[in-house]
């Protein structure tokens, strides 16, 4: 251990992390963690060691701390003077110049220019639209008394809402689909069918983005330049990124929050039926802070992403140096018994919730209100509609995706009565 880290001081065999087990369920070798080594520094599956915050008052603090910059720049080079190997990102394909990869006073801008443009009025009138393509997305499967959550619902419903949103003909949206798909499905690196499928992506937002600009329309594309052209200074590069980041990051959070969600009512079979008959009855104020609990019990976002300490400080008694990379590990957080009661009981009535589930600071997703909106109309619609909905495969069969931010199922095959 190099000098200047404090070295973790205790008798109980630490968990291994990054293992099929773990990925299957992480919440005991967090629980360790949170207790032996809350801050903990750990080489990853890329071969980077990063240290992971797992306690919620340490990664609420680390969320807001602007000595941790969320520029890969700032990654330190290794002992020996090599490239930022491992390091997660898109330079390759112009796409870096997002909301998760820059600080003030770019990011302070470029938040301030889409927030225009993703407004709660946007998204309040979206609900019709993401409640009509629930509805045909069931009708699709509902015959069949059979389904793949993932693949029948949960994943086509966000790129639909998104593509919508932003403005994709709807004659080109089933291409997204495909490319998105094979990001979700071969994650990890920009390489292969990922690299391919970025290039693709990239090449069309470009396209579309000059089509908007001669043809605006009631879109997102549309508003993103309509504020450029208002005296903001936002580069095509910029709303690209800008585009791209909406997409990969909105859909995959929001796959992630119905498969989990449905997961975790299938092993909680009273928090359930609490939340059917809050459907039944139209409780908008129990399914509001259902919602809010299912994001806190078993999250889409299992790790913030990547930061990196501008200057040497200390977190959780721990000394970080310059350049070293943080992630904070929200999965963990929200399960600490210092700021949960019984944070390993879903209890969908849980009233004070302030769970890290989006992030915190000024990172805080911007799209947490849209997710929201898809997760609540996909679960309410999903178990009114096919009450008797259970899963038809043993528990151990289930698959999650490998990977290091989110936390999501491969598939979740399901089976119901034909309606």
């Amino acid at each position: 251990m190099s000098a200047g880290y404090r070295r973790q001081v205790n008798h109980t065999p630490s968990p291994e992390l990054f293992t099929w087990e773990f990925a299957t369920d992480p919440y005991p070798a967090y629980a360790w963690l949170r207790e032996h080594s809350p801050v903990h520094r750990t080489r990853l599956p890329s071969g980077v060691e990063a240290w992971l915050v797992t306690r919620y008052a340490d990664a609420r603090q680390a969320l807001a701390d602007s000595r941790l910059s969320k520029n890969p720049a700032h990654h330190a080079e290794d002992a020996h003077g090599k490239s930022k190997t491992g390091i997660p990102g898109e330079r390759s394909a112009n796409l870096m110049t997002h909301l998760l990869n820059i600080d003030p006073p770019d990011h302070t801008r470029l938040r301030r220019l889409v927030s225009k443009a993703f407004t709660p009025r946007r998204i309040a009138g979206f609900a019709p639209r993401v409640q009509e393509l629930t509805d045909q997305l069931i009708d699709g499967f509902a015959d069949r008394g059979t389904a793949d959550l993932i693949h029948d619902f949960a994943f086509p419903l966000p790129i639909y809402a998104i593509c919508d949103l932003l403005g994709v003909p709807s004659e080109d949206q089933d291409d997204f689909r495909d490319w998105a798909g094979m990001m979700i499905r071969h994650g990890g690196g920009p390489r292969g069918g990922v690299a391919r499928s970025v290039k693709k992506i990239r090449g069309y937002l470009a396209e579309l983005i000059h089509r908007k600009r001669e043809e605006p329309g009631d879109d997102l594309i549309s508003d993103l330049i309509r504020a450029s052209d208002h005296g903001e200074h936002l580069t095509e590069n910029e709303a690209a990124a800008m585009c791209f980041v909406i997409l990969f990051a909105g859909f995959e959070t929001t796959i992630n929050l119905i498969g989990n969600s449905a997961h975790a009512f299938f092993h909680n079979p009273a928090q359930r039926s609490v939340f059917q008959d809050a459907v039944e009855r139209g409780d908008d104020a129990l399914l509001d802070t259902a919602i809010e609990e299912l994001l806190r019990f078993d999250g889409p976002v299992e790790l913030a992403t990547w930061r990196y300490a501008t200057e040497a400080l200390e977190i959780g008694g721990q000394q970080v140096r310059e350049g070293d990379p943080v992630l904070v590990v929200l999965a963990a957080a929200d399960r600490d018994p210092a700021r949960f009661e019984e944070p390993d009981t879903l209890d969908l009535s849980r009233r004070d919730n302030q769970h890290l589930g989006y992030g915190h600071g000024i990172h805080y997703c911007l799209g947490a209100p849209l997710a929201r909106l898809e997760g609540r109309t996909a679960l309410e619609t999903l178990f009114r509609r096919l009450p008797d909905l259970q899963l038809a495969v043993d528990p151990g069969d289930l698959r999650w995706r490998g990977g290091l931010i989110m936390r999501g199922l491969r598939t979740l095959p399901v089976e119901f009565s034909p309606r």
